[in-house]
């Protein structure tokens, strides 16, 4: 079934027209495909072999709703990638995922950064001083859910990271460009799907910018809506937490030191790419456990949590006996690595917690407090925010406020 190339039934163009009395607004799109083995043809197939899928760009068109407008048809990323490299057609996850990897790179365009995805969200995002570091970085992060994945890069890649991408299992890796012998490399590696994005190096020019999205529903209706920009992107968008109950002012003690603002910056633009409802813990610039797709808060508070310990304990085993932690069967090592995590309480000790939404409770929030986090930024908004400052002061914890809830789903 994997193996399975679909047969590919859409037309070759589409067009979307939003329509209000006598004006007509109408988006052109093109299918793209791709000729590999001497076979002509779009997507493999979509989120499952069976599934027939196509990707289409926008060519033309304009759609303007009150005061916002769509991105301008040809500034083309994921809709319109080169493939350097590709053993077999693009499914619809690789694509989706190497879009999703852009969305979270564009607000890093700073300093080296590696995003890695599987299945639409983050595993491990890492900025470094070197792209190989970077890289290493947000491997390490999570490793085992690496395996596979979708790895983004916002520089040239050198020889360094290639051998470094190229000593894991991947299914995508995106750049700007590739140095010479990177592709010696990588050919390694045939099913390895190398992809080019010049765009990568004009990402800025993307913050702030918004399309429609379109999610289906099982009847064949549809919602359309703007896509999401986040609005805190600096320190000055931050507030401190504040609140007013029963005529009684509740605000943080503390204000977040200069490396927990970074950190809270970094992990809250990482968020804008997670699946909702998320909570992220972040330490120097690199994601120390993810929580996605979860019904309640405090509930996806304990999975980052857990996953932070899962994870540093992994890392540890590989680093030092390059076998997978699960696959260790020296007991008397693995009774080391976990003290070792235990007593570092899985890296989260002076890390800074990150909530896509405001805390209900104060539950959510303690589940870092005792991990040892530093930092909290959350939206802000709850009839019970009053007890998260509580809990925070109590604890010596910064906290500060986006405004702005960060769902994604």
């Amino acid at each position: 079934m994997y193996r399975t190339i679909m047969d590919d039934h859409f037309p070759a163009k589409m067009e979307i027209s939003f329509v209000d009395q006598d004006l007509r607004q109408t988006l052109f799109y093109e299918k793209v495909t791709w000729t590999i083995d001497d076979v002509q043809k779009g997507l493999r197939y979509g989120e499952n072999p069976g599934q027939e899928a196509a990707l289409y760009r926008l060519v033309n068109g304009n759609l303007v709703l009150g005061e916002t407008q769509t991105i301008q048809p040809g500034q083309y990323l994921a809709s319109d990638i080169e493939l350097l490299q590709s053993g077999k057609h693009p499914g619809k996850t690789n694509l989706t995922d190497a879009d999703n990897s852009l969305n979270i790179l564009r607000y890093f365009t700073d300093r080296p950064t590696a995003v890695i995805v599987k299945h639409n969200n983050p595993c491990g995002v890492a900025q470094a001083d070197s792209l190989e570091t970077a890289y290493v970085k947000a491997n390490m992060a999570d490793r085992v859910a690496a395996f596979g994945g979708c790895i983004a890069l916002n520089r040239s890649i050198d020889k360094a990271t290639a051998e470094a991408v190229s000593s894991q299992y991947a299914e995508v890796v995106v750049a700007p460009d590739f140095e010479d012998g990177v592709m010696d490399i990588f050919s390694r590696k045939k099913n390895l799907r190398v992809i080019r994005i010049g765009n990568i190096r004009r990402l800025q020019d993307f913050v702030g910018q918004r399309c429609v999205e379109f999610k289906s529903l099982i009847d064949g209706g549809i919602i359309a809506q703007w896509s999401f920009v986040p609005t805190a992107r600096s320190r000055a968008d931050l507030s401190p937490a504040r609140c007013e109950v029963n005529g009684k002012t509740y605000q943080t003690q503390r204000m977040p030191t200069d490396r927990e603002y970074d950190d809270l910056l970094f992990g809250w633009l990482v968020e804008s790419g997670v699946t909702s409802n998320s909570v992220l813990y972040v330490k120097d610039q690199v994601t120390v456990g993810i929580g996605t797709g979860e019904q309640d808060r405090v509930g996806v508070a304990e999975i980052a949590r857990d996953k932070a310990y899962r994870k540093l304990a992994d890392r540890y085993c590989f680093e030092s006996y390059q076998v997978p932690y699960n696959e260790l069967a020296d007991a008397e090592r693995k009774a080391e690595i976990d003290a070792r995590v235990a007593a570092e309480k899985g890296g989260l000790i002076g890390a800074s917690m990150v909530s896509d939404a405001f805390f209900p409770f104060r539950d959510g929030v303690d589940v870092g407090i005792r991990e040892g986090i530093t930092a909290v930024v959350q939206p802000g908004g709850s009839n019970n925010d009053y007890q998260v400052i509580e809990a925070c002061n109590a604890a010596d914890v910064a906290m500060v406020y986006t405004g702005q809830r960060s769902f994604k789903h």
